[in-house]
């Protein structure tokens, strides 16, 4: 049995300072929520999202970072990898 995918999951993030907060996901799937920090572009930690509403990533190494919050999305064990992570919110960024 496949799992539904019913709408498209959705959530605003807003920074206060270097820490980012997130709205409540709407379209829930119920799946792995991690935040997703870049920086100059190269993806330097993923971390689960689903338990806390905000996040401060505590690297102060100088560079752009952006945050980005994520949804796991289940495609079926007919898939070599089972499924990917997808964007569900917009990105934000900070410059140190």
């Amino acid at each position: 049995m496949d799992q539904v995918f019913e709408g498209t999951p959705k959530a605003d993030l807003r920074l206060e300072g270097r820490k980012v907060i997130r709205s409540e996901v709407s379209n829930d799937w119920g799946s792995r929520i991690q935040w997703k920090i870049s920086r100059d572009g190269k993806v330097i930690a993923t971390v689960p999202a689903r338990a806390n509403a905000a996040y401060e990533h505590a690297d102060k190494t100088p560079g752009k970072y952006e945050i980005v919050l994520e949804m796991w999305k289940y495609e079926g064990f007919r898939v070599k990898d089972h499924g990917k992570f997808i964007e569900i919110s917009n990105k934000v960024s900070y410059t140190v």
